[in-house]
């Protein structure tokens, strides 16, 4: 997600993994405000990640029935699917130029408001066009959402001088679990219309109490821009192009990972209820659970990821988690029976928690605004090519197969940091 606010620069070239026990945290400036006021801050931005997260969950539940609404095949759905990834790249760099004129926190309310009111559209189409085009809507307040949410935070992390980047996005986690399982309970009773409408107004209430709430806090002082290599200690001209070459190659194989993380992500969240309604014949209330038990996990492994990386270090806790996905998705894609293919999503839940957030990052630590924009954007190809290629190769062979291929990603985005790690 690209933070295109302002960003303390940061010492690129060295460490980029710290070890074992190390910690990146900054201490608090001189010119921080209160303590409670920036946890005020924190809370009302916690609780934005968290309806995001709901949101985006509450239409994860009902895409079964959105496809059967406008008999969608596969690959149609795929391309459908597209279009909420489509509207978040192409809205992306415009809400970035928003957040660094008006400050993120305004643009954060008014994103989030934009997907709260999209939410309940899909469920009102007939055709695949017509949800192609809702979803482009969707997909916008979705990014845009996203990348002023993610630039609020540097500045919160910042201010507070603590590594609380995870907490946020166990928030959002917390939040898709939430989505999850109300959207699997009421199931039978609501349908998708009266699911969606329901859900899109807890996230205008959520937006509107939260909002206050954050807009009242002091905004975080101007730090400042200044590129990771320039901010390096003088040296002769031709090791300083090569340390910029060899941080560009560095924050390119990071963004890589977070293509394979966001690839697999985008997988589970639009095809985990197909797939378990159409291949292993569970209900739509199990279905939802398996999605609700993926989100579960996702957040246990967030809530922890601060204190795994601390012991672990960064590059083992993405190597180890990587590996898990890749197992845990083979077993969900290939497993015959319920209770085994919910036990492969807990697994690819864990496993990918923390990838994507640290592979962005360790881009900002060794490339300044500039890498994390990189690595974010390469992160959004992943989501974007994801629903097209599952939902093609779903076509050509079957849905368990193509799901594989989310482990094959896994499997590279847990060697990739270990290569980035080396160099």
């Amino acid at each position: 997600m690209p933070l295109r606010n302002k960003i303390r620069p940061s010492r690129p070239l060295r460490r980029p993994f710290p070890q074992s026990g190390s910690t990146a945290a900054k201490s608090p400036s001189p010119f921080a405000h209160s303590r409670a006021s920036w946890g005020t801050a924190r809370l009302a931005l916690t609780a934005f990640f968290a309806v995001d997260g709901l949101l985006f969950a509450a239409w994860v539940v009902r895409i079964p029935d959105v496809r059967s609404q406008v008999h969608a095949s596969h690959s149609a759905l795929g391309l459908a699917l597209l279009c909420v990834s489509a509207g978040a790249v192409a809205t992306m760099p415009v809400v970035g130029r928003l957040c660094l004129r008006y400050g993120s926190r305004p643009v954060t309310v008014a994103s989030l408001a934009v997907l709260a009111l999209s939410v309940p559209l899909p469920a009102h189409t007939h055709s695949v066009t017509a949800l192609g085009g809702v979803l482009l809507l969707f997909g916008a307040g979705y990014g845009g959402a996203n990348v002023a949410m993610n630039s609020a935070a540097v500045e919160i992390v910042g201010e507070l001088g603590r590594p609380v980047m995870p907490s946020f996005h166990a928030g959002y986690s917390l939040g898709g679990l939430l989505g999850a399982g109300v959207g699997g309970l009421l199931a039978g009773p609501l349908t998708a219309a009266q699911w969606l409408a329901l859900a899109g107004l807890a996230g205008l209430a959520v937006t509107t109490t939260a909002g206050v709430a954050l807009l009242r806090c002091p905004a975080a002082r101007p730090v400042a821009t200044t590129s990771a290599a320039s901010s390096a200690p003088a040296s002769p001209a031709s090791s300083t192009g090569t340390a910029r070459s060899a941080g560009r190659v560095l924050v390119l194989l990071l963004g890589l990972t977070a293509l394979c993380t966001a690839y697999g992500e985008g997988a589970v969240a639009d095809w985990t209820t197909l797939h378990l309604t159409d291949d292993v014949h569970a209900g739509a209330r199990v279905a939802a659970a398996a999605y609700a038990a993926y989100a579960l996990a996702m957040t246990t492994g967030r809530i922890g990821g601060t204190w795994l990386s601390m012991r672990l270090g960064q590059h083992r806790v993405m190597i180890l988690g990587g590996l898990t996905a890749a197992a845990g998705m083979l077993l969900a894609a290939l497993a015959p029976l319920v209770p085994l293919a919910l036990a492969g999503f807990v697994l690819v839940g864990l496993g990918l928690a923390n990838i994507f957030p640290l592979a962005i990052a360790q881009a900002g630590v060794i490339g300044g605004p500039q890498g994390v924009a990189l690595a974010s954007t390469l992160g959004y190809a992943g989501m974007l090519i994801g629903p097209p290629v599952i939902g093609f190769l779903a076509d050509a062979t079957s849905l368990p197969i193509a799901l594989t291929t989310v482990s094959a990603a896994a499997t590279v985005a847990a060697v990739l940091p270990l290569i980035a790690r080396r160099r």
